[in-house]
């Protein structure tokens, strides 16, 4: 089987408010003023496509806020929303692999974030066979050709794999695919999930 694992909210905890309280004290904007400016929109998306630089990004996004940062500080904030690896998760991700099966984590995400995860959270790359990120592919989820990518380059059929995601839209859209997707909606639901299913086997070739 090929298990695929979303990032944020999945395997790591993350919080978009963190964020948005470092980068409120050190513009001095208050956070009030800067909580409805930020927005995960076109400029986000254009980031996690790899359409645009880490500097372009940020100032892009300065600009959409008002605000005033040096990249430095801009990217500080920007990678404040990380809380912590789920160590459940990392461990069943590791147990999967031990019984023959095919582990990948599939992520919306930007080099900023991935050059700090590499560096703070070395597990998760460790824990994992492949990383397939949306700012290298090009393309992102909810896009049904990210999906149909991952199975492509791994050589299974969607009803050979698993996929988990905090977004509705992203399992809906894997679904769509073929795919088997469970809605992380909170951090019981993949320990839930392998209570109940056997992976214990040996995966089938």
């Amino acid at each position: 089987m090929l298990y695929i694992f979303d990032l944020g909210n999945v395997i790591i905890d993350i919080d978009f408010k963190r964020v948005l309280a470092v980068w409120s004290n050190l513009s001095g904007t208050p956070l009030a003023t800067l909580t409805p400016k930020f927005s995960q929109g076109e400029t986000l998306e254009k980031h996690e496509c790899g359409q645009i630089s880490d500097t372009e990004f940020a100032e892009m996004m300065c600009d959409e806020m008002a605000v005033s940062l040096s990249f430095e500080q801009f990217a500080e904030g920007w990678n404040t929303i990380f809380i912590d690896v789920r160590q459940e998760v990392i461990e069943l991700m590791n147990k999967l692999r031990a019984k023959g099966h095919r582990v990948v984590v599939l992520s919306n995400t930007n080099r900023l974030h991935i050059d700090y995860c590499s560096e703070h959270y070395p597990e998760i790359a460790v824990s994992a066979d492949f990383l397939y990120l949306s700012h290298e592919l090009g393309m992102r989820k909810p896009n049904l050709d990210i999906f149909n990518y991952v199975l492509a380059a791994e050589g299974v059929e969607a009803d050979q794999a698993i996929f988990f995601d905090d977004l509705l839209e992203n399992v809906e859209a894997a679904k769509k695919t073929g795919i088997t997707a469970l809605h992380v909606a909170d951090r019981n639901v993949i320990p839930d999930y392998f209570k109940s299913h056997d992976f214990s086997l040996p995966a089938k070739n």
